[in-house]
């Protein structure tokens, strides 16, 4: 077990988030942080602040609309042969053009089993002369993968808790954007007037700390580090955590190490990350959000099951989705384990996380 002189706490100026050129200056262990803008200490003070903060964060969705539109972008281009194949519909065309369709969405990895549900209910609407053109099918079409992602995803604000600090750990295979994506969220976070510390959990891969300082320094957060080689994980939580209590940070946002859903032994470390924090702030973590590659399409199950089963996810963040052609697996992966997607990563900016608001989506891909 690491000793507690085995962390430091890297103090990160407020400056622009885009300017970054500070030089790092480390505290000891019972440094006092900077008093943070007046403006926070009202929220703060009022009841209700973690719940206000999910929301807004949330509420960001609805203003950043092009973002998502933009991002989904080769989706959307991939499934615009639905909209050749309804413009000239006619009833005696319904079994060629729903199986056309049919191809569209598994090719945009829908998945075979809500392809399957999503066209037979349009089948049947047609027959009983429920859907009586191109546009009505359509308009059906979106009714159906909406009500797919709002049945079993609708929690897709942050569920924060009421206990300060909020602790969020982030988790997911090597690759997937881990760091990237809490240091967006940290930016997004601290927008929204609400104090972050981070945690560099991520103890096996030599850059990962320095990656995670320059977001700190991006954002103008506060970190926590191991300053030894082999310190594990669980401690190194664990200390941030701590210091969140004492110090009054709102959110510590805690990075892990990527690891693959089949390395069992990797996989039970986030068992003990996860009781580690739990021991500081009873509650914690308040999300677990696994990062997952869009890239990879429907190959993303497999490790959102393993980790489910393992650490018990509350939400996802979908990364990469501006590469990819094949944003159905937003859909699949809601669908099948009933796990809200709380994010998506739509670009490189600090901007491109966007909250994931389900009617944006499905707009943005059938547009």
């Amino acid at each position: 077990m690491a000793s507690s002189t085995q962390f430091s706490l890297t103090f990160k100026p407020s400056p622009s988030p885009l300017f970054s050129n500070f030089p790092r200056t480390r505290f000891g262990p019972f440094t006092t942080a900077r008093p943070i803008a007046s403006r926070f200490k009202v929220l703060s003070s009022q009841t209700g602040f973690f719940t206000r903060l999910g929301r807004l964060i949330k509420e960001k969705a609805k203003s950043d609309v092009e973002k998502i539109f933009s991002g989904f972008s080769k989706t959307r281009d991939n499934l615009a042969v639905i909209d050749e194949l309804l413009l000239y519909w006619n009833l005696a065309d319904t079994d060629r053009v729903l199986d056309e369709l049919e191809e569209a969405l598994l090719v945009s990895d829908f998945g075979p089993r809500i392809t399957i549900k999503i066209v037979e209910r349009l089948r049947e609407d047609i027959l009983n002369g429920k859907l009586k053109s191109g546009s009505e099918i359509k308009d059906a079409l979106k009714r159906s993968v909406l009500d797919l992602l709002t049945t079993k995803g609708s929690n897709t604000e942050l569920r924060l808790g009421f206990r300060k600090p909020a602790v969020i750990m982030i988790v997911g295979v090597n690759g997937g954007g881990k760091t990237t994506s809490l240091g967006k969220l940290a930016y997004r976070l601290k927008n929204e007037g609400a104090k972050i510390l981070m945690a560099a959990g991520d103890t096996f891969r030599a850059a990962a700390s320095d990656q995670l300082e320059i977001w700190a320094e991006r954002t103008g957060c506060e970190i926590v580090v191991a300053e030894k080689e082999n310190a594990k994980a669980s401690s190194v939580l664990s200390q941030a955590v701590k210091r969140g209590k004492e110090q009054g940070f709102d959110v510590v946002l805690c990075d892990t190490s990527g690891r693959l859903h089949t390395n069992y032994s990797l996989m039970e470390e986030l068992i003990a990350c996860k009781k580690a924090v739990e021991k500081v702030v009873r509650g914690a973590p308040n999300e677990i959000l696994l990062v997952l590659d869009g890239n990879t399409g429907l190959n993303m199950l497999p490790q959102a099951r393993e980790f489910n089963e393992v650490v018990g996810i509350t939400g996802f963040i979908l990364t990469k989705l501006d590469g990819s052609a094949r944003g159905g697996c937003v859909v699949s992966v809601v669908d099948e384990l009933g796990i809200p997607v709380k994010f998506v990563g739509v670009g490189e900016g600090v901007e491109d996380l966007q909250p994931f608001d389900a009617e944006a989506f499905v707009n943005a891909i059938f547009s």
